[in-house]
């Protein structure tokens, strides 16, 4: 169901969210988020997040109307041309469409592991604050089968707008539990749950990927941009685990760290690749 409203103008009281585009912590705060361009609002229809409205050139409504209407709850769709659109970007938006919707409820971590069946696979994000990796890395869970992301308390959201952007809505798929302590949750998988718990660290030599057996419940932790996993969570690990790397290279991007990780922890449990 859908109500459309034709606009001239960005001064509509509920066009604040995207007026206000790039200050996407305070949409966090408030609940919502931004899903911009066709693939993110495509899967974001094929979701269970609420949809609360869609801003849309009336050429791109007709190819949405549809998909729109099919949906449950009642979405607003404000209507106008590409020059406006542009406006609150700040440059040509070829694909004129863009949605609001609620972030949903509160994962936990007893929820996510009802919800999935054993070998369990988690990552564990800390410190990380570029939205534009976070959102690779969602995209890399969703692709390897990751079962919920865990997101410690010194994190980034995975629903700020440029991680749902990188993200390519794959976030829509992928259950996200916002940890209060990081620590004390590993602590709860590796003792409750049999979970080994696994710390990407690019400078130990103790143990390389290809030497650790992954085929039972596991949680990979990466760390910040800059400087890792720090030495409080490093503890809570059962072991740091190096990919290794030519001399004169001494890490790789979080995002392309977590894509090795989790195709070799794929490659394992599948045995087909």
């Amino acid at each position: 169901m859908f109500t459309t409203v034709a606009i001239t103008s960005l001064n509509h009281p509920d066009l604040t969210p995207y007026r206000t585009l790039r200050q996407s912590v305070e949409q966090f705060r408030n609940g919502k988020f931004i899903a911009e361009g066709t693939m993110v609002v495509e899967r974001l229809l094929e979701s269970t997040h609420t949809i609360v409205s869609v801003l849309i050139t009336p050429e791109w409504l007709e190819e949405y109307r549809d998909r729109i209407g099919s949906r449950r709850e009642h979405i607003t769709v404000f209507v106008g041309k590409k020059e406006l659109l542009n406006t609150i970007v700040g440059y040509n938006l070829h694909q004129s469409i863009m949605a609001l919707g609620k972030i949903p409820a509160q994962e936990t971590l007893a929820s996510v592991l009802n919800q999935s069946l054993p070998p369990h696979l988690f990552v564990a994000i800390e410190g990380l604050a570029n939205a534009e990796n976070i959102g690779v890395l969602v995209r890399n869970c969703t692709a390897f089968g990751v079962h919920a992301i865990l997101v410690g308390e010194t994190s980034s959201s995975p629903y700020l707008r440029r991680a749902v952007r990188n993200s390519m809505g794959t976030v829509f798929k992928m259950p996200v539990v916002h940890c209060t302590n990081l620590v004390e949750t590993l602590k709860t998988l590796q003792q409750s749950h049999q979970c080994s718990v696994v710390a990407a660290h690019p400078h130990t030599e103790e143990h390389h990927i290809h030497h650790i057996d992954f085929s039972g419940n596991c949680c990979l932790v990466f760390g910040s941009e800059g400087h890792g996993v720090s030495p409080e969570v490093l503890s809570a690990c059962d072991m740091p685990v190096a990919i290794p790397m030519q001399h004169g290279v001494d890490s790789l991007n979080v995002a392309s760290a977590s894509a090795v990780f989790l195709y070799e922890v794929m490659r394992q449990r599948t045995r087909t690749i």
